[in-house]
């Protein structure tokens, strides 16, 4: 196998975004142009594989190679792991072309390492960075949830043994590379109650003493990626294999999961660019004129949708460094929204594709079928939205209480492309309070557009948009005062949970202002308030409030942008990436 390093460490927090710029752009040149079909890497070559149900062991080789697995590394172990908001932009070009292949190959190592850079001793954190750096895979296995599916479903019991250590038993069905992982982080129900489990870091061999494989399972969605079990029978691991305390496992995985819920946002923002770009392609091939009238709002609504959800992806990512005691909410409210606006942003893409949308195989149409499948898999369904659903439903009427209208803003930082930020330290990740800093950054924003409501033109509906979410945060303040003051109960109540998705959407038009107010003026189509407009029109609506007619040019305005992306190559994201061709 060919090596072809795709960067190193960087020297300091003045270089991490440039370097990481550097890689993806390296990553990128190396998976070549997506839609050549004689590309190794391109999109037929992945559909293939994912027909064949098998990973596309070329591509894969290409990524071992370029040692991608550094990223999930921190870079005090030897890694490239500063920032999260880096991370995401460095893993895009593989999500770009596939999601199964983002995370068979990487994504589920970051997952599983999660707990030992939150809570490990300096030695597991050497022993798991020396397996990931030398091309090693990490599985997590995970807790059983409510609502599960099959990844949720199912757990492992430890049980202390004289002389130190655990036996591990139980089985689950469907785990991520659990027949290719060096290493498995196993959330082991250990006791009872609120401290009921604790997390083991299992470095031994994937057989030995009481490990049974089990078959591999076939997915509807993610085919190419590894999915089997494993059954352990008395498996024993030593004593210095627990990471943390016992008891310990909720707590990680409060902690831990909000960056994979951050992460997960933000590149499959990524992979819904590749199918925009193949509906434009649809709506003008063979056509020397403008683009159809009837294809304009779908092509336009899903371009401003997608910039909306890179807009919340980046400002949760960028917070994990900058406010890391209270990012875990606003993490929680995004991953509750992008996940469902890109579902329906594909279902709005098939209308443009038609019969193309079909054609499987297709490296210039085949990626909304393959998105659809992988999408409910890549964002756990029903068990992810009720995941984020217990993060914010019990903190609504405390922050109705003491923190909305009432908290200052988070620093700008927070939302200026190219600020020097904090590094992801997931040891100072927060798992409740904190307070509610978008809340805040939304009355700020509509504070300071106020003066140009009476201006006219996209300026003056930016304004009036911004007013809009403050009087539903306001509404959203009364109603919530009304909650029971704490518990899961409410969580059962329908009426409570609509009360979430009301909030999520509210903080996340937030990120929309935030991230439009910190342009500098060197992008003009994003410091333009034609794309704000259109995404926070679009989330109103999504609200059902009342909401300013488009301003003149506005859709016109974002139109012309993503014709000019499709013809020059760039992603559809705030990063405007220039893609292998």
């Amino acid at each position: 196998m060919t090596t072809t390093a795709i960067g190193t460490t960087p020297a300091g927090p003045g270089q991490w975004e440039a370097d990481t710029r550097g890689r993806a752009a390296r990553l990128e040149a190396l998976l070549g142009d997506p839609y050549d079909p004689a590309n190794p890497h391109g999109l037929r070559a992945l559909f293939a594989a994912d027909e064949r149900r098998q990973p596309p062991a070329a591509t894969e080789e290409l990524l071992t190679g370029a040692a991608l697995a550094a990223e999930f590394v921190p870079a005090e172990y030897g890694g490239r792991l500063t920032r999260a908001d880096l991370l995401a932009r460095v893993l895009r070009p593989v999500f770009r072309r596939d999601v199964a292949l983002g995370f068979g190959h990487g994504i589920t190592s970051l997952f599983a390492a999660g707990a030992v850079w939150a809570a490990g001793t300096p030695e597991q954190r050497r022993r798991l960075a020396g397996l990931l750096l030398a091309g090693g895979r990490a599985a997590i296995l995970h807790h059983e949830l409510a609502h599960a599916n099959a990844i949720l479903r199912h757990e492992f019991t430890g049980r202390a043994v004289p002389g130190g250590g655990y036996r591990l038993d139980g089985r689950k069905d469907v785990i991520i590379n659990a027949a290719r992982a060096t290493a498995r982080v196993v959330y082991a129900r250990t006791g009872s109650g609120p401290r009921s489990h604790s997390v083991l870091f299992d470095a031994g061999p994937p057989g030995g003493e009481g490990v049974r494989h089990l078959p591999r399972v076939p997915t509807s969605g993610m085919r190419g990626a590894l999915f089997s079990g494993l059954e352990f029978t008395g498996r024993p691991v030593p004593g210095d294999a627990l990471v943390g305390g016992t008891g310990d496992g909720i707590a990680l995985a409060l902690r831990t999961f909000q960056v994979n819920r951050s992460v997960i946002c933000g590149v499959l923002t990524a992979a819904a660019g590749t199918v925009l770009h193949s509906a434009v392609r649809a709506a003008t091939d063979g056509r020397s004129g403008p683009v159809a009238r009837r294809w304009r709002k779908p092509l336009t609504g899903v371009f401003a949708d997608l910039l909306a959800c890179d807009s919340m992806a980046t400002v949760a990512l960028r917070a994990l460094g900058l406010l890391p005691e209270a990012a875990h909410l606003f993490a929680a409210a995004v991953k509750y929204v992008v996940p469902d606006l890109l579902r329906e942003d594909l279902e709005e893409l098939a209308t443009v594709l038609g019969a193309r949308g079909y054609e499987h195989g297709s490296p210039h149409y085949g990626s909304l079928g393959k998105l659809l499948r992988d999408l409910p898999v890549a964002g756990l369904g029903h068990a992810g939205t009720a995941a984020c659903q217990a993060v914010i439903v019990p903190q609504l009427r405390t922050l109705a209480e003491s923190s909305w209208f009432i908290e200052e803003e988070p620093p700008p930082a927070l939302f200026r492309e190219r600020a020097e930020l904090p590094p992801l330290d997931y040891r100072l990740l927060g798992i409740a309070g904190g307070g509610d800093f978008m809340a805040a950054s939304l009355l700020g924003s509509a504070a300071r557009l106020a003066p140009a409501r009476r201006a006219g033109g996209r300026i003056t509906a930016l304004a009036a948009l911004a007013e809009v979410f403050v009087t539903e945060l306001r509404a959203l303040r009364e109603a919530c005062r009304r909650l029971p003051r704490y518990g899961s109960p409410a969580l059962a109540d329908p009426a409570v949970c609509v009360l979430g998705d009301r909030y999520s959407l509210i903080v996340g038009a937030a990120a929309v202002l935030g991230i439009w107010e910190g342009q500098d003026g060197s992008d003009p189509f994003l410091s333009d308030p034609a794309w704000a407009v259109l995404a926070l029109s679009r989330i109103g609506q999504r609200l059902g409030v009342p909401v300013p007619d488009l301003p003149d040019g506005c859709a016109a305005r974002v139109l012309e942008e993503l014709l000019r992306r499709y013809r020059t190559g760039l992603s559809c994201d705030l990063d405007a990436t220039l893609l292998a061709q």
